[in-house]
């Protein structure tokens, strides 16, 4: 009975959350922006990228671009061969029109690797790093295209998101970032 309940809760907000997003599919500007965030979410590229690019402004930054990807592979691992299979969530149609390409997934919907290595990779930049509120824009922006793009169900993200969170604010604890140098005056 609680697990029918649970079921038809998360097929409701699955539902509204679809209806809600329905409002954007069509519009030139936002499925430019989210098939393209989708786009780049796979296999992690934006953060891989913005890891490097912040790798290159300091030793210290360095460590934490290398902490960011360490923590992306652990996170993948964990999620697409691990806990998807656990799952075994459908995917929402695929035939439907699609303004772009897009690389079809073949793993199970449960839970988005898209949002759960956003929000992991977010975590784990934003630490010590004045651009942290740009990570976590980034972070909701790939997450929410995955809605969007129809590759996820809202509830597919929702549980990605969270469990990159958890996994990025265990990543800092595991590898935590050496002290940043005082600079002299």
């Amino acid at each position: 009975m609680f697990a029918t309940r649970t079921r038809q809760r998360i097929a409701a907000l699955d539902a509204s959350a679809d209806r809600a997003v329905e409002r954007w599919r069509g519009n030139r500007a936002a499925d430019r922006l989210f098939y393209g965030a989708s786009a780049l979410g796979d296999h992690s590229l934006i953060w891989v990228i913005l890891g490097a690019v912040r790798g290159l402004r300091s030793e210290h930054d360095f460590a934490a671009a290398a902490r960011v990807g360490a923590g992306v592979a652990v996170e993948s691992v964990l999620v697409n061969l691990f806990i998807k299979s656990l799952f075994r969530r459908t995917r929402p149609p695929w035939d439907v029109e699609r303004p772009h390409r897009l690389r079809r997934p073949r793993t199970s919907s449960f839970p988005s690797g898209h949002a759960t290595s956003a929000f992991t990779s977010a975590v784990l930049l934003s630490e010590g790093d004045l651009l942290w509120p740009l990570y976590y824009a980034l972070a909701v922006v790939v997450a929410a295209s995955r809605v969007h793009v129809r590759i996820h169900h809202a509830s597919d993200v929702l549980a990605g998101a969270a469990m990159g969170l958890a996994f990025g604010h265990i990543g800092r604890r595991l590898a935590p970032l050496p002290a940043r140098p005082v600079e002299s005056p």
